[in-house]
């Protein structure tokens, strides 16, 4: 029974449900991809990364996507960030890309966040981009941007 149920899969690429395997594993992923965070920050001034994360490419040849802006005060460069991010990402079977880096001063006292600097490394990282993204978790905030300062 086992082996004709798999003979059935490999050969007509259909589960009982009816359903292409490929299309549930795609779901599976973009599920995956829908599950990331935009915006993992601590609080204090640190290094941050905006990194987009890619999905499966679908049958009509496009590939989802999303940025996402992660920054930790414990990271002394900005590869320490986007290599531990990219590590479990690419365990879900998601790719990554590093669009470039910068600094965060993060006071949740104040609700205010101040996007600035750059990466030696990866780049400047698009800071508007950055603060659209930080806007969806601190909508209460005050968040500037800034091309000054390292």
């Amino acid at each position: 029974m086992l082996h004709s149920f798999s003979r059935h899969i490999f050969r007509f690429g259909r589960t009982f449900s009816d359903k292409p395997i490929v299309r549930t594993l795609s779901t599976m992923v973009d599920a995956k991809l829908e599950a990331v965070p935009l915006v993992e920050i601590d609080e204090g001034i640190f290094k941050y990364v905006l990194i987009k994360v890619y999905g499966k490419e679908k049958s009509d040849g496009s590939e989802p996507s999303k940025n996402i802006v992660r920054g930790f005060a414990r990271a002394n460069w900005h590869s320490d960030i986007y290599d531990e991010v990219s590590s479990s990402l690419e365990g879900l079977g998601l790719a990554t890309e590093c669009l470039g880096g910068g600094r965060i001063e993060h006071r949740a006292d104040r609700k205010w966040i101040k996007v600035y600097g750059y990466s030696q490394g990866y780049g400047k990282a698009d800071h508007q981009e950055a603060r659209r993204i930080l806007l969806t978790q601190f909508g209460g905030y005050e968040i500037e941007t800034s091309d000054e300062g390292y």
